[in-house]
């Protein structure tokens, strides 16, 4: 029997029990609901509801079920493979996939390419989204990491839930940044009318900070590119701190409204350009770097054309 043992910090305090197990264990908010439906959780030592709230200083004992096979089926999709061995394995996801099935996305998911890569990899950090330990918007290019096995996806869990991952987003924003970099330090909640959506404004919030930095400015078309270090892991946490300081993400047309001159893309102009991590069986510091995909070279090459034209 494995035993999970978790302490609630300042981040996870004030929070329903099964979100913020969710947080600190790496699973779904459902997943942890089933297991505290099912008994396989304590609250310092104490029977617990998932609608309960956490205080700091909880301590949370957590038995997870026996792992059950999962009924995806495995796909023969390509993937771009960054770097592998028996408990990891780092990709860089192409705009367009879908990291794990949900409702309108029941195939053709990273998921299901990993399912027919791997060995094994069904029921890791739960049937659901086996091998994930984070994700990447559906219109998000980029680095991602897996896990391969249950102890690399709980230390790698770990590092997500205490913001020891090293990441770099690159972005092409809408408007000029009233400085050369900045800082945004706003809770994140789901949107109040638009369960979808996040929202700085959302019910239940959960903090999120967003650090940025200009990397170069294109004023005749009013974009800028940015370089993007997230401090936390929120739901569309980058599109929704940008697009609340008035620099929504060119394409993005769910937080911005994709608009201009000839120079916008179908999906966001954001790409995860480098992962870093200690590696969770040997402690070793890995880091990944991808450059930027074709559309995004596009775009910037196209907001460079513009501003020569005006010289």
């Amino acid at each position: 029997m494995t035993v999970l043992q978790f302490i609630i910090d300042e981040s996870d305090a004030d929070q329903r029990l099964d979100s913020a197990l969710a947080a600190v264990a790496g699973i779904t908010r459902s997943q942890a609901r089933r297991w505290i439906d099912a008994d396989r959780v304590r609250v310092n030592a104490c029977a617990c509801r998932a609608s309960q709230s956490v205080r700091l200083g909880d301590a949370i004992d957590a038995e997870p079920p026996e792992l059950v096979k999962s009924s995806l089926e495995p796909e023969a999709i390509d993937l771009e493979i960054l770097y592998e061995d028996d408990d990891l394995i780092v990709i860089d996801k192409p705009a367009g996939m879908v990291v794990h099935p949900a409702p309108g996305h029941s195939s053709g998911t990273l998921v299901h390419a990993l399912l027919h890569h791997c060995d094994n990899l069904a029921g890791i950090g739960g049937v659901e989204r086996p091998g994930i330990v984070h994700r990447l918007d559906r219109g998000t290019s980029g680095v991602l990491v897996a896990a391969k096995c249950d102890e690399a996806h709980r230390r790698l869990a770990e590092q997500f839930h205490d913001h020891t991952i090293d990441r770099v987003y690159r972005a092409v924003v809408r408007g000029m940044p009233g400085a050369d970099e900045g800082r945004v330090d706003r809770p994140i909640g789901r949107h109040p009318k638009d369960r979808k959506r996040m929202s700085v404004r959302g019910s239940a919030p959960r903090e999120a900070r967003t650090a940025w930095r200009v990397a170069r400015r294109f004023p005749n078309s009013q974009r800028a590119a940015l370089e993007i270090f997230p401090e936390t892991g929120r739901t569309h946490q980058i599109r929704v701190h940008l697009a609340s300081i008035g620099l929504p993400i060119v394409g993005d047309s769910v937080y911005g409204r994709s608009r201009g001159r000839g120079v916008e893309l179908e999906r966001p102009a954001l790409h995860a350009a480098a992962l870093g991590f200690a590696h969770p069986r040997s402690g070793k510091p890995m880091r990944f770097e991808v450059p930027l995909p074709a559309d995004l070279t596009a775009l910037l090459a196209r907001l460079e054309r513009r501003e020569g034209e005006s010289k």
